[in-house]
């Protein structure tokens, strides 16, 4: 398994309640470093709980996956110190401001100079003004860029976001790709899922197709597009979901 990136290898995940169902169902797939990879998939899909196993979250019921070379089941902890992981509804401690959040998130990083390191992520994403703000009483797209902050205060080599600009403005949004961006620049693994097709032909080297726990298709924008004989992505994706249906 790569030492660096992630590989997926016909990761399954059931639930039993209310009824038997197969969240996912032997998906399989990789992302390289330097590489940002875009699962897409309508509600209910299995998205957020593959994203979730490969983030120990969640256990798979078979098969395997890696992050980073840390299995997600025998080396957990590996896992986490490897791993960025931000969702939509990541929370943040309230009471907290957003600076202490920071330097709290470092100190349990063990990152050898904390104080800089936060310094230099609120100055990087606007947060300097609101650093001694409590959390609770930040504005929604300000919560998210602390929280993407502390995502990546451990400079990780592979980041895992799940539908991160889900109910965001424009800027802030923007300060997200424009992150996504410098990361697989830096040379890291982005795997991250979205419902903006905008935002994965704009992010996406490669993207998967998920749609009732399987793996559709895989391959770059024009590739997808070309298999589908479609001009756009929401297009080539709405086709491979009704075809799968």
């Amino acid at each position: 398994m790569s030492a660096t990136g992630i590989e997926v290898e016909g990761l399954v995940r059931r639930y039993l309640s209310p009824e038997p169902v197969v969240a996912v169902d032997h998906v399989s797939f990789s992302v390289a470093p330097g590489e940002v990879f875009g699962l897409l998939g309508p509600n209910g899909a299995g998205k957020t709980t593959t994203l979730r196993m490969l983030a120990t979250l969640l256990r798979p019921d078979e098969g395997r996956a890696s992050i980073a070379g840390h299995d997600v089941v025998t080396d957990p902890e590996g896992v986490r110190r490897a791993l960025g992981y931000l969702s939509g509804s990541t929370g943040l401690y309230g009471r907290l401001t957003a600076r202490e959040m920071l330097l709290y998130f470092a100190r349990i990083q063990r990152l050898p100079d904390p104080r800089r390191r936060v310094d230099e992520l609120m100055a990087r994403f606007g947060i300097d003004a609101y650093a001694d703000q409590r959390c609770e009483r930040l504005s929604t797209g300000m919560k998210q860029k602390v929280s993407i902050a502390r995502a990546a205060l451990h400079d990780p080599p592979v980041l895992i976001l799940d539908e991160p600009t889900a109910g965001l403005d424009v800027l802030v949004a923007q300060t997200f790709l424009e992150f996504v961006e410098q990361m697989r620049d830096a040379g890291r693994c982005v795997l991250f899922s979205t419902h903006i097709m905008s935002e994965a032909e704009r992010l996406c080297d490669r993207v998967g197709v998920i749609h009732q726990g399987r793996l559709l298709a895989v391959g770059t924008v024009p590739e997808l597009l070309e298999r589908t004989g479609e001009r756009y992505l929401e297009q080539a994706f709405v086709r491979l979901v009704r075809q799968a249906s």
